[in-house]
């Protein structure tokens, strides 16, 4: 039987789509093939630049007995010590120095995230590279005249490249049941943390400082003796607003983990996440679709519905998360007491009327105007142009809605008139949309 020109194509088409699913077979990860070859490349992230000035002799870092490199590093990467979480659950790299009365403290700004344990030999760092997602550091905790940070590629990925990371290099917060020890009672279940995630699911084995009325977490819990995890009452745990009862808070920088601060994390760590999967999944389209039509001789930049396809995927799931889309609600006042909300606030880029993407409401949901901070971050400044066209005008056309339907129908008109307002008057390169005269 003869094939047509046209039936041969689809033949031919099938048969380097299995060559395709072949070779993915024979790489277990996606991540190091091209474009992205997540270990191959270099990073250029705020931690590698900071490395860089260290190598350069521009910059040292001062070693301090008690906590070694930690309020050096914070400040030389403009992390705030009052961003500070305690987690008591044995989930880390360093889990024989972690337990209820010897927690981690982890410590964030808008593109990195610093962990330190008591004792321990290293401090965890973990940069959100524009290119390459979550990119993870080590840092000696012993005195040397030219401490280095070092890039991990093996050991971090077993946990931050999976599909609860969206398949990218991301970043992950559970919330699970932890005994004495602090080792988790996996029998009991556990819960992967986001901006989505009712309260009453969050924050197992995390210490939590704050207030929050009526509502009810998980946090500040050790399960003891044979109770049942999934039974235990957590009456002592709510509302806790002192942690010296608890454990030594002189040996860390604050006595504090702040309940704000945690959600802004939630939150954070899910657009990273959807910031690095949207990139990596446009990147990869836009090569395969190069790939595919040298095959067939036609010119490399020819378009493809999957390629289409696979951007508009993304991307909707990113415009969904900046957007805060299905953000658990709050029944009460939300208050944290470290000073976070304050100075997170303060960072905001603001509009002539005073408002800020950073503003918090913490009353019904997190953020008063509900659109992330993280449209500023160079992560998504850093996405390929098919992808951040694609965004932009998506974001463009539910924010100019009459009535958004679902997933977007949280968003009131105030709400959308305000985000639009904000953006404009703070962001930079806006597309057309969003700049032309009579828009809106």
């Amino acid at each position: 039987m003869r094939l047509s020109a046209s039936n041969l194509r689809v033949a031919s088409a099938f048969g380097l789509l299995v060559v395709f699913a072949m070779a993915a077979c024979v790489v277990a990860d996606e991540n190091e093939r091209p474009p992205i070859e997540y270990s191959k490349r270099e990073p250029a992230n705020c931690v590698s630049r900071l490395q860089s000035r260290l190598s350069q002799g521009e910059l040292q870092l001062e070693y301090d007995e008690e906590r070694g490199y930690l309020a050096s590093l914070l400040k030389a990467l403009h992390v705030p010590v009052e961003s500070q979480m305690l987690v008591y659950s044995k989930t880390s790299l360093q889990r024989d120095h972690i337990s209820p009365r010897t927690p981690r403290a982890v410590y964030f700004s808008d593109d990195v995230y610093v962990g330190f344990c008591q004792g321990g030999d290293v401090l965890e760092v973990s940069a959100v590279d524009p290119q390459l997602g979550a990119v993870f550091y080590t840092l000696d905790q012993q005195e040397a005249d030219e401490p280095r940070l070092r890039r991990q590629t093996d050991n971090c990925l077993t946990c931050h490249s999976s599909s609860r990371t969206d398949g990218v290099p991301g970043h992950l917060v559970r919330s699970l049941f932890v005994d004495p020890a602090g080792q988790t009672i996996l029998s009991s279940g556990s819960f992967a943390v986001d901006h989505t995630t009712p309260l009453h699911q969050r924050w197992g084995g995390w210490y939590v400082t704050g207030t929050h009325g009526t509502q009810t977490h998980l946090g500040n819990l050790v399960v003891r003796g044979k109770e049942l995890a999934t039974t235990t009452t957590n009456a002592a745990g709510q509302n806790v607003t002192r942690l010296d009862d608890r454990l030594n808070v002189d040996k860390y920088l604050t006595p504090h983990s702040d309940i704000v601060a945690l959600m802004v994390l939630e939150h954070q760590t899910l657009v990273h996440n959807r910031l690095t999967k949207a990139n990596f999944a446009a990147r990869q389209a836009l090569w395969n679709q190069q790939e595919m039509n040298r095959a067939f001789g036609d010119p490399e930049d020819k378009p493809l519905e999957s390629t289409a396809r696979r951007i508009q995927g993304a991307g909707d799931d990113l415009v969904e998360a900046l957007l805060l889309v299905d953000e658990a609600k709050l029944t009460a006042q939300i208050s944290g007491i470290s000073g976070f909300a304050e100075k997170f606030a303060s960072r905001g880029q603001r509009d002539r009327q005073g408002r800020s993407l950073r503003d918090f409401d913490l009353q019904q949901r997190l953020f008063k105007y509900p659109c992330s901070y993280l449209i500023y971050s160079a992560a998504f400044d850093g996405l390929p142009p098919a992808m951040k066209d694609y965004v932009w005008k998506r974001l463009w056309d539910v924010l100019t809605s009459e009535a958004p339907t679902k997933p977007f129908d949280h968003l009131s008109k105030t709400d959308r008139l305000a985000i639009i307002d904000i953006i404009r008057a703070t962001k930079d390169d806006l597309p057309t949309c969003w700049t032309a005269t009579g828009s809106r």
